[in-house]
């Protein structure tokens, strides 16, 4: 999980995904293009996608030709929970 997030053209697509859930392929990458002037292949840009599915932040969904990407946070779930839970007895620091 923690380095699928690490890399930084990762994090930008699971940003655009928060935006707006439900992209193809095509729409990601000219999201990353015009908002980040980022010049990643589709190819590359599909890797990313893969890696993010495999941790399961990434669902995907096939509709005739086309697959669409959905953010799934619930992996992230227990990472936040471990540092964010209430501590007994302990007053934030």
């Amino acid at each position: 999980m923690f380095k699928a997030l690490a890399d930084p053209t990762r994090r930008k697509i699971l940003d655009e995904l928060t935006e707006r859930d439900g992209q193809t392929l095509f729409e990601i990458c000219a999201r990353l293009a015009m908002k980040y002037q980022l010049a990643s292949s589709r190819q590359a840009i599909s890797q990313h996608l893969d890696v993010l599915e495999d941790v399961g932040l990434v669902e995907t969904r096939r509709e005739g030709r086309y697959k669409f990407h959905h953010l799934n946070t619930a992996p992230l779930e227990p990472i936040v929970e471990r540092w964010l839970k209430p501590r007994s007895g302990r007053e934030s620091e």
